[in-house]
C-alpha cells in the first residue's frame, strides 16, 4: 500500500488527532497506545512547506519573499500563521508592512507613501 501524508487538516473538525498505533515495517514492530502528534505534523500541507522553505532558507523573510515571488507583507502574513499554528502569537506588526502593502495593491501613491513611512 503506497504510503499517504496524513489527511490534516480534517474536514469540520478542529480537535488534535491521537496516534494509535505505530508500526515499524522493516522490523515489524508494531505499537499500540494513544500517542499526540507534535505540533509541526498536525500543519496544513501549504503552511508546513512554507516552514520547510523557511529553514531552507535559514529564516530569512526577504529570501522566502524572492523565491515565493510575494511581497514582503505578504511573508510575514504567511510567517505570523505558522506561529499561530505551532502556538505561539506573533510580534504586533510593523504598521509600516501595512502602508507597503497598500502602495503593492495600488491603493497609494508612491509620493503618499513616502509620506506615511515619514511620520
Amino acid at each position: 500500500m503506497p504510503r499517504r501524508p496524513l489527511p490534516l487538516p480534517f474536514p469540520d473538525v478542529s480537535e488534535a488527532p491521537l496516534v494509535t498505533e505505530l508500526r515499524f515495517p522493516e522490523s515489524g514492530i508494531t505499537v499500540q497506545g494513544e500517542f499526540e502528534l507534535n505540533e509541526f505534523a498536525t500543519l496544513a500541507p501549504d503552511t508546513l512547506d512554507f516552514l520547510r522553505l523557511y529553514i531552507k532558507v535559514r529564516g530569512n523573510l526577504k529570501e522566502v519573499e524572492r523565491i515565493l515571488g510575494l511581497s514582503y507583507p505578504t511573508v510575514r502574513a504567511r510567517f505570523d500563521n505558522l506561529l499561530r499554528s505551532i502556538g505561539y502569537e506573533p510580534e504586533a506588526a510593523d504598521p509600516r508592512d501595512e502602508v507597503l502593502s497598500q502602495l503593492e495593491r495600488g491603493d497609494i501613491t508612491p509620493e503618499e507613501a513616502a509620506k506615511k513611512l515619514r511620520r
